[in-house]
């Protein structure tokens, strides 16, 4: 009989639900009578109180709903339930408004699962750091790295801006005259530094580099400026080793003129530069007025001069049309030499067919030039009615 009763409850066990299983094996134990509670145990492998009590299900009509394995309420219940204040001290504890409070236990920790349970079980709570990651992943908290998209205030007429923006770029465009965005990359140390990103290696040889970031005062740091024609999609980078000033912002746009714009535009007379509005090339800067007239005056062009509005640099063309080709061209590569940093970046391209050329400026450029009011008065300058300070021409001093 057990041989039996054990061929056939392999056959169909394996298709049934535990309490199923637990109701054709009381069916059974009940059919046999006396004795069957324990020949069944034997041929299925069940214990004899859980024969016992699908016994007893059957015998009350109490029996488990269609698709469960335990009536509603069975099972062990859940910490939530149990322990009234749990799920407080867990929103209290990784809530990011209430990360500051004095009284958490986390407040100079990471919000790692052990390190909460480790604070709960300060308070009294019985939890293992599995069930943290459940009840957290019940109440929408998932792994979230920081995201940069703060860059301050918006200005009330920031929208307006960039469309004036757009508007004066297609102007310009359509009359075939030349039209660049402009910006200063983020300053780069030279030498054997980490750079960020992956590249291609044979397995367990990474490069190594140099533990500490501290500047190598024989190879400096190098100053990447951009011209990016926002036509043409070619762009001009000019690496300078000395500071980031307007006039060494100027003398980029010089070296880009008479190397690549004046070979693409022979009949021009406009450049229109749309720029941020801080930095060398800042909206405020009086140098950079000066020194935009000198390249005037010296080029006989007139100089239309947008800036973007405060905390919108990364609208600028240049950052995602220019700067990031750069970045994805030379990750996971220390730059080891001015060298290396030219040709990568004039091996810079992109699939809509970006070019970039390069030049190197030995130049070193002071910090801290003042400008007088008298010498503000000789740039030939005129403002436009809307937001006068971003938007502005520059035209050829009048004797």
């Amino acid at each position: 009989m057990e041989n039996k009763l054990a061929s056939k409850y392999e056959k169909i066990f394996p298709m049934l639900s535990e309490g199923q299983r637990r109701l054709v094996a009381a069916a059974d134990a009940e059919y046999l009578g006396r004795g069957g509670i324990v020949a069944v145990s034997k041929a299925s492998g069940m214990s004899r109180s859980t024969i016992t009590i699908g016994i007893k299900e059957l015998q009350s009509g109490n029996l488990v709903e269609v698709g469960r394995n335990r009536r509603s309420g069975g099972g062990r219940k859940r910490l939530l339930n149990i322990d009234s204040t749990l799920e407080s001290d867990i929103d209290r504890m990784v809530s990011p408004l209430t990360r500051g409070d004095p009284e958490s236990p986390l407040l100079w920790c990471s919000k790692s699962l052990r390190n909460i349970a480790e604070a709960l079980e300060s308070k009294g709570h019985k939890i293992s750091h599995n069930a943290i990651g459940m009840i957290l992943a019940e109440k929408g908290y998932s792994l979230q790295s920081n995201r940069k998209t703060n860059e301050g205030g918006n200005h009330p007429d920031r929208d307006e801006q960039f469309e004036f923006i757009n508007i004066q770029v297609k102007d310009s465009i359509a009359k075939g005259q030349p039209t660049i965005s402009i910006d200063c990359k983020k300053k780069e140390l030279i030498g054997n530094f980490k750079n960020g990103g992956k590249e291609l290696e044979p397995q367990k040889t990474p490069t190594k580099v140099n533990v500490y970031d501290f500047i190598d005062t024989a190879l400096g740091k190098a100053i990447p400026y951009g011209i990016y024609d926002i036509d043409k999609n070619e762009g001009w980078v000019n690496i300078g080793i000395s500071s980031d000033t307007a006039k060494f912002a100027v003398s980029s746009i010089r070296t880009w003129w008479d190397n690549m714009g004046k070979v693409c535009y022979p009949d021009a007379q406009e450049l229109l530069i749309t720029a941020d509005g801080g930095g060398s090339n800042s909206s405020r800067s009086r140098l950079w007025k000066i020194e935009i007239q000198k390249f005037v005056n010296e080029t006989n062009l007139s100089v239309r001069v947008c800036h973007f509005p405060p905390g919108t640099s990364k609208w600028n063309k240049i950052e995602h049309k220019l700067f990031s080709f750069i970045s994805m061209n030379w990750r996971g590569r220390p730059l080891t030499s001015i060298q290396l940093i030219i040709s990568l970046i004039g091996a810079t391209k992109s699939k809509s067919g970006l070019k970039v050329k390069t030049s190197f400026d030995e130049n070193i450029y002071e910090k801290g030039i003042k400008i007088s009011d008298e010498e503000l008065k000789t740039i030939n300058i005129k403002k436009n009615i809307f937001h006068g300070e971003w938007n502005y021409v520059i035209a050829p001093s009048v004797e």
